[in-house]
């Protein structure tokens, strides 16, 4: 397949009839690691230094638009379940001739890389499922003050969408871990160059968490080594989450980290990528 660069923000690579920006960090040959990001959330939101460090552990770290986010197609009046995104991911691998790859995913972008190990196992070498859940009723609970954030007007400059994003972050981050108010401020502005009219592309995003339903059953198939990271501080989705899918998966490993929100703050990262190095660790060769 042809893929068009577009700058320093990323490559258009197409993946599953849609196109997807993608970055890459470290040397290709090494074991690729795939991280997804979660709902209305863009590649630019994985911190540039959080992906650099991985790769300094000997993987081929690449970070990705999802569908209907920053520079991927944006498919206004569709309907689109997770295991379409799932298909997507997949699809970048091959696109990028990555036969499997180790997955990482946070939040929504962790149900997706439940769905990439459930329904496609032979492309997941591992699995980190990041500040997620499983979909049963009353796991993961989310505060409906958050929730109706979320579908809020949307910020029509940029210094808006700043102030907005670390308000929220005030609100559903670490209060256990100092937040980098800087990272935020610039992933955000950036975020918004990207793009600016993300409303719609953050609605068809929810439809298809929420059509998605309770994944318990679809989660027991899975068979690559999973480790489940969720902060005890998880104000938009419940540490119940977590539990319930450490509980769902077998061999499944439980990394509750006191104190962490829904956000990757720099002083939590080397508890986060150790589990998730050693989690990569457990693959058989």
């Amino acid at each position: 397949m042809q893929d068009r660069a577009v700058g320093a923000a990323g490559r258009i690579v197409p993946a599953n009839g849609v196109d997807l920006c993608v970055e890459t960090f470290g040397d290709s040959r090494h074991p690729a690691l795939l991280l997804i990001m979660g709902l209305g959330f863009q590649l630019v939101h994985w911190p540039d230094e959080f992906c650099r460090r991985l790769a300094g552990h000997g993987f081929f770290v690449i970070r990705f638009d999802n569908r209907d986010a920053g520079r991927s197609t944006h498919l206004p009046g569709a309907d689109y379940s997770l295991a379409d995104m799932a298909a997507d991911a997949v699809g970048l691998l091959d696109a990028l001739g990555v036969g499997r790859a180790h997955v990482v995913g946070a939040s929504m972008g962790g149900m997706i890389a439940q769905l990439m190990a459930a329904l496609h196992p032979s492309r997941v070498l591992s699995l980190a499922s990041l500040m997620s859940t499983t979909g049963r009723r009353g796991k993961g609970r989310t505060s409906p003050r958050l929730v109706r954030h979320l579908f809020s007007r949307g910020a029509r400059t940029e210094q808006e969408a700043v102030e907005r994003r670390v308000r929220l972050f005030g609100t559903i981050g670490s209060s256990g871990f100092e937040q980098d108010v800087d990272e935020i401020r610039r992933a955000t502005a950036l975020a918004f160059r990207r793009d600016p009219d993300h409303r719609g592309g953050r609605r068809r995003q929810y439809r298809a968490v929420r059509v998605a339903g309770d994944r318990t059953d679809q989660l027991a198939r899975i068979t690559a080594p999973t480790v489940v990271i969720h902060g005890t501080a998880d104000r938009m989705c419940h540490h119940s989450g977590g539990e319930a899918t450490a509980a769902a998966i077998s061999g499944a490993r439980l990394q509750l980290i006191p104190g962490l929100g829904h956000d990757l703050p720099p002083g939590a990262w080397p508890t986060i990528i150790d589990a998730i190095v050693a989690n990569a660790h457990r693959t058989q060769p």
